[in-house]
Protein backbone atom coordinates (compact mmCIF):
# COMPACT_ATOMS: atom_id res chain seq x y z
CA UNK A 1 0.00 0.00 0.00
CA UNK A 2 2.61 2.41 1.18
CA UNK A 3 4.69 1.53 -2.26
CA UNK A 4 1.68 1.99 -4.72
CA UNK A 5 0.06 5.10 -2.78
CA UNK A 6 3.99 6.96 -3.65
CA UNK A 7 5.37 5.82 -6.19
CA UNK A 8 2.07 4.88 -8.70
CA UNK A 9 -0.03 7.14 -11.09
CA UNK A 10 -3.31 6.74 -10.55
CA UNK A 11 -7.54 8.65 -10.08
CA UNK A 12 -9.64 7.69 -7.43
CA UNK A 13 -13.03 9.12 -6.86
CA UNK A 14 -14.39 8.50 -3.56
CA UNK A 15 -17.10 9.97 -0.99
CA UNK A 16 -16.80 10.38 2.63
CA UNK A 17 -19.72 10.24 4.92
CA UNK A 18 -19.91 11.36 8.28
CA UNK A 19 -22.92 10.85 10.80
CA UNK A 20 -24.84 13.46 10.40
CA UNK A 21 -23.54 15.17 8.13
CA UNK A 22 -24.16 15.53 4.12
CA UNK A 23 -21.80 12.83 1.63
CA UNK A 24 -19.09 14.77 0.32
CA UNK A 25 -17.72 13.88 -3.14
CA UNK A 26 -13.64 14.30 -3.73
CA UNK A 27 -11.28 13.20 -6.06
CA UNK A 28 -8.10 12.06 -5.99
CA UNK A 29 -5.16 12.44 -8.32
CA UNK A 30 -1.16 11.48 -7.87
CA UNK A 31 1.47 11.17 -10.25
CA UNK A 32 5.53 10.91 -10.39
CA UNK A 33 7.08 13.10 -13.14
CA UNK A 34 9.84 11.54 -15.08
CA UNK A 35 12.28 13.43 -12.66
CA UNK A 36 10.61 11.24 -9.53
CA UNK A 37 8.91 14.37 -8.07
CA UNK A 38 5.29 13.48 -6.36
CA UNK A 39 2.53 15.74 -7.46
CA UNK A 40 -0.83 14.99 -5.85
CA UNK A 41 -4.46 16.42 -6.27
CA UNK A 42 -7.39 16.68 -3.77
CA UNK A 43 -10.75 18.01 -5.05
CA UNK A 44 -13.51 18.57 -2.99
CA UNK A 45 -16.31 18.17 -5.69
CA UNK A 46 -19.54 19.85 -3.44
CA UNK A 47 -20.10 23.06 -2.15
CA UNK A 48 -18.38 26.31 -2.73
CA UNK A 49 -14.91 24.26 -3.58
CA UNK A 50 -11.41 23.42 -2.05
CA UNK A 51 -8.69 21.87 -3.92
CA UNK A 52 -5.37 21.12 -2.44
CA UNK A 53 -2.19 20.53 -4.47
CA UNK A 54 0.88 19.04 -3.93
CA UNK A 55 4.09 19.47 -5.89
CA UNK A 56 7.04 17.18 -3.59
CA UNK A 57 7.12 19.22 -0.41
CA UNK A 58 4.75 22.05 -0.98
CA UNK A 59 1.31 21.77 -0.68
CA UNK A 60 -1.01 24.75 -2.04
CA UNK A 61 -4.60 25.00 -0.87
CA UNK A 62 -6.94 27.03 -3.09
CA UNK A 63 -10.74 27.59 -0.75
CA UNK A 64 -13.32 30.31 -1.72
CA UNK A 65 -13.13 31.47 1.63
CA UNK A 66 -9.42 32.88 1.94
CA UNK A 67 -6.20 33.63 -0.40
CA UNK A 68 -4.99 30.68 -1.59
CA UNK A 69 -1.27 29.80 0.28
CA UNK A 70 1.29 27.05 0.40
CA UNK A 71 3.10 25.30 3.29
CA UNK A 72 6.01 23.40 3.21
CA UNK A 73 4.69 19.78 3.79
CA UNK A 74 5.29 16.43 2.25
CA UNK A 75 1.23 15.26 2.02
CA UNK A 76 -2.40 17.20 2.31
CA UNK A 77 -4.28 17.96 4.91
CA UNK A 78 -7.27 15.76 4.42
CA UNK A 79 -9.59 12.77 4.93
CA UNK A 80 -7.56 10.72 3.79
CA UNK A 81 -5.31 8.68 7.04
CA UNK A 82 -1.57 9.71 5.25
CA UNK A 83 0.44 8.16 8.23
CA UNK A 84 -2.19 4.81 7.40
CA UNK A 85 -1.13 4.99 3.90
CA UNK A 86 2.57 5.80 3.95
CA UNK A 87 3.65 4.32 7.05
CA UNK A 88 1.16 1.70 8.33
CA UNK A 89 4.01 -0.04 10.51
CA UNK A 90 4.56 3.08 12.47
CA UNK A 91 0.97 2.94 14.18
CA UNK A 92 1.95 -1.08 15.55
CA UNK A 93 2.29 0.30 18.77
CA UNK A 94 -1.45 1.64 18.98
CA UNK A 95 -3.19 -0.89 17.05
CA UNK A 96 -3.52 -4.89 16.26
CA UNK A 97 -4.02 -5.90 12.23
CA UNK A 98 -5.49 -8.36 11.86
CA UNK A 99 -6.56 -9.89 8.45
CA UNK A 100 -10.27 -10.98 8.15
CA UNK A 101 -10.25 -12.35 4.26
CA UNK A 102 -10.97 -11.35 0.58
CA UNK A 103 -13.99 -9.32 -0.45
CA UNK A 104 -15.34 -6.94 -3.97
CA UNK A 105 -15.47 -3.02 -3.29
CA UNK A 106 -16.47 -1.23 -6.64
CA UNK A 107 -16.16 -4.29 -8.87
CA UNK A 108 -12.25 -5.16 -7.73
CA UNK A 109 -10.88 -7.68 -5.79
CA UNK A 110 -9.73 -6.29 -2.16
CA UNK A 111 -8.07 -7.43 1.05
CA UNK A 112 -10.07 -6.86 4.30
CA UNK A 113 -7.95 -5.91 7.13
CA UNK A 114 -9.33 -4.69 10.44
CA UNK A 115 -7.31 -2.25 12.80
CA UNK A 116 -8.13 -2.55 16.65
CA UNK A 117 -7.24 -0.22 19.53
CA UNK A 118 -4.66 -2.01 21.99
CA UNK A 119 -6.65 -0.32 24.98
CA UNK A 120 -10.06 0.41 23.14
CA UNK A 121 -9.56 3.63 23.91
CA UNK A 122 -10.45 4.62 20.21
CA UNK A 123 -12.62 3.98 17.74
CA UNK A 124 -11.61 1.10 14.92
CA UNK A 125 -10.71 0.82 11.47
CA UNK A 126 -11.83 -1.43 9.03
CA UNK A 127 -9.60 -1.17 5.44
CA UNK A 128 -10.72 -2.82 2.47
CA UNK A 129 -7.05 -2.55 0.32
CA UNK A 130 -7.26 -3.35 -3.63
CA UNK A 131 -6.13 -6.76 -3.88
CA UNK A 132 -3.43 -6.01 -6.99
CA UNK A 133 -2.15 -2.47 -5.95
CA UNK A 134 -2.58 -2.16 -2.43
CA UNK A 135 -4.78 1.03 -2.64
CA UNK A 136 -7.28 2.02 -0.15
CA UNK A 137 -11.05 1.00 -1.89
CA UNK A 138 -12.61 1.90 1.92
CA UNK A 139 -12.06 2.64 5.15
CA UNK A 140 -14.92 2.17 7.71
CA UNK A 141 -14.60 3.76 11.30
CA UNK A 142 -16.35 2.15 13.58
CA UNK A 143 -17.03 2.71 17.62
CA UNK A 144 -16.65 0.47 20.52
CA UNK A 145 -20.29 -1.75 19.36
CA UNK A 146 -18.88 -1.99 15.93
CA UNK A 147 -21.29 0.80 14.26
CA UNK A 148 -19.82 2.96 11.89
CA UNK A 149 -19.14 6.59 12.24
CA UNK A 150 -17.19 6.96 9.03
CA UNK A 151 -17.13 6.01 5.83
CA UNK A 152 -14.71 6.49 3.28
CA UNK A 153 -15.86 4.29 -0.05
CA UNK A 154 -13.82 4.64 -3.60
CA UNK A 155 -16.19 4.67 -6.38
CA UNK A 156 -13.77 4.74 -8.95
CA UNK A 157 -10.01 3.80 -9.53
CA UNK A 158 -7.57 3.86 -12.47
CA UNK A 159 -4.36 3.56 -12.19
CA UNK A 160 -2.49 4.18 -15.77
CA UNK A 161 1.16 3.77 -17.27
CA UNK A 162 1.41 7.50 -17.34
CA UNK A 163 0.31 10.72 -15.18
CA UNK A 164 -2.81 12.06 -15.51
CA UNK A 165 -3.17 15.41 -18.45
CA UNK A 166 -4.00 17.16 -15.22
CA UNK A 167 -0.53 17.28 -14.06
CA UNK A 168 0.85 18.52 -17.77
CA UNK A 169 -0.85 21.50 -17.51
CA UNK A 170 -0.36 22.13 -13.98
CA UNK A 171 1.98 25.89 -13.68
CA UNK A 172 4.38 25.03 -10.72
CA UNK A 173 5.52 27.62 -11.03
CA UNK A 174 2.19 29.59 -10.38
CA UNK A 175 1.35 28.21 -7.26
CA UNK A 176 1.21 30.65 -4.18
CA UNK A 177 4.45 30.98 -2.21
CA UNK A 178 5.35 29.25 1.06
CA UNK A 179 3.77 30.94 4.28
CA UNK A 180 6.74 30.84 7.07
CA UNK A 181 5.21 30.42 10.04
CA UNK A 182 6.50 32.23 13.17
CA UNK A 183 8.10 30.11 15.48
CA UNK A 184 7.44 29.52 19.22
CA UNK A 185 8.74 30.55 21.93
CA UNK A 186 9.04 27.48 24.59
CA UNK A 187 7.16 27.78 27.71
CA UNK A 188 6.92 25.70 30.65
CA UNK A 189 4.62 23.55 30.82
CA UNK A 190 1.87 24.20 33.91
CA UNK A 191 -0.67 21.18 33.14
CA UNK A 192 0.66 17.76 32.32
CA UNK A 193 -1.88 14.68 31.32
CA UNK A 194 -1.73 11.16 33.48
CA UNK A 195 -3.23 9.06 31.22
CA UNK A 196 -2.33 8.54 27.57
CA UNK A 197 -4.00 6.50 25.20
CA UNK A 198 -1.60 3.36 24.20
CA UNK A 199 0.84 4.40 21.68
CA UNK A 200 0.06 7.83 21.67
CA UNK A 201 2.71 10.65 22.71
CA UNK A 202 2.46 14.35 23.28
CA UNK A 203 3.73 16.01 19.80
CA UNK A 204 2.48 19.87 20.69
CA UNK A 205 2.46 22.32 23.34
CA UNK A 206 1.66 26.04 22.90
CA UNK A 207 0.35 29.06 25.36
CA UNK A 208 -1.54 31.70 24.45
CA UNK A 209 -3.09 34.75 26.19
CA UNK A 210 -6.97 34.71 26.44
CA UNK A 211 -8.13 38.67 25.39
CA UNK A 212 -10.00 40.40 27.72
CA UNK A 213 -7.56 39.32 30.77
CA UNK A 214 -8.85 35.83 30.55
CA UNK A 215 -5.90 34.40 31.18
CA UNK A 216 -3.47 31.45 29.68
CA UNK A 217 -5.23 29.03 27.79
CA UNK A 218 -2.80 25.96 27.64
CA UNK A 219 -2.90 23.31 24.23
CA UNK A 220 -1.50 20.11 24.18
CA UNK A 221 -1.88 17.78 21.22
CA UNK A 222 -1.54 14.21 21.39
CA UNK A 223 -1.01 11.84 18.73
CA UNK A 224 -0.88 8.07 17.55
CA UNK A 225 -0.02 9.45 14.17
CA UNK A 226 -3.48 8.29 12.67
CA UNK A 227 -5.69 9.93 15.21
CA UNK A 228 -4.86 13.53 16.89
CA UNK A 229 -6.40 14.47 20.40
CA UNK A 230 -6.41 18.26 20.94
CA UNK A 231 -6.27 19.27 24.68
CA UNK A 232 -7.20 22.70 25.39
CA UNK A 233 -6.54 24.10 29.47
CA UNK A 234 -7.40 27.36 31.11
CA UNK A 235 -8.07 28.84 34.58
CA UNK A 236 -12.02 28.26 35.11
CA UNK A 237 -13.23 31.86 36.05
CA UNK A 238 -17.33 30.99 35.83
CA UNK A 239 -19.00 29.46 38.56
CA UNK A 240 -21.73 27.94 36.24
CA UNK A 241 -19.26 25.58 34.06
CA UNK A 242 -19.37 22.56 37.28
CA UNK A 243 -20.89 20.48 34.56
CA UNK A 244 -19.70 18.51 31.47
CA UNK A 245 -20.65 19.38 27.80
CA UNK A 246 -20.73 16.76 25.55
CA UNK A 247 -21.27 17.06 21.74
CA UNK A 248 -20.60 14.90 18.81
CA UNK A 249 -19.93 16.09 15.20
CA UNK A 250 -19.49 12.90 13.20
CA UNK A 251 -16.96 10.86 14.72
CA UNK A 252 -15.60 13.58 16.46
CA UNK A 253 -16.11 14.98 19.78
CA UNK A 254 -16.16 18.25 21.62
CA UNK A 255 -15.91 17.72 25.69
CA UNK A 256 -15.75 19.99 28.07
CA UNK A 257 -15.48 19.36 31.98
CA UNK A 258 -14.47 21.77 34.97
CA UNK A 259 -11.76 19.65 36.98
CA UNK A 260 -11.37 21.71 40.11
CA UNK A 261 -9.80 24.89 39.14
CA UNK A 262 -9.21 24.04 35.42
CA UNK A 263 -11.78 24.17 32.33
CA UNK A 264 -10.51 20.91 30.12
CA UNK A 265 -11.58 20.99 26.86
CA UNK A 266 -10.93 17.50 24.82
CA UNK A 267 -11.34 17.28 20.93
CA UNK A 268 -10.15 14.24 18.73
CA UNK A 269 -12.22 11.23 17.08
CA UNK A 270 -12.35 9.25 20.14
CA UNK A 271 -15.18 7.43 22.29
CA UNK A 272 -16.67 9.86 25.29
CA UNK A 273 -14.98 7.78 28.03
CA UNK A 274 -11.39 8.29 26.27
CA UNK A 275 -12.22 11.96 26.21
CA UNK A 276 -13.35 11.88 29.99
CA UNK A 277 -10.67 9.62 31.23
CA UNK A 278 -7.98 12.69 29.35
CA UNK A 279 -10.15 15.33 31.03
CA UNK A 280 -9.87 14.13 34.66
CA UNK A 281 -6.18 12.99 34.57
CA UNK A 282 -4.93 16.74 34.19
CA UNK A 283 -2.23 17.79 37.14
CA UNK A 284 -0.57 20.47 37.47
CA UNK A 285 3.06 19.93 36.85
CA UNK A 286 5.38 19.40 40.15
Amino acid sequence: MAEAKSNLNYTASFVLSKQGTDPQPYRWRHAVTEDGIEMEQLDQLNGPGREVIRVGDKVSYFESHRPPYSLASGYIIGPLPNRLLTEPRSLLSAYDFVIIGKSRISGKAAQQIRMISKDKSRFGYNLWLDQQTGLPLKINVVDLTGQNVEQIQVTALEVTEHPDPYFTRLETAAMPAVIQLPTQEEVKQKWQIEFIPVGMEQVKHTVRQLPDNGGPLEYLMLSDGLVDISVYMHRATDPSAASDIVARFGSDIYYSSRQGTVLVTVIGKIPANTANAIASSISVVQ
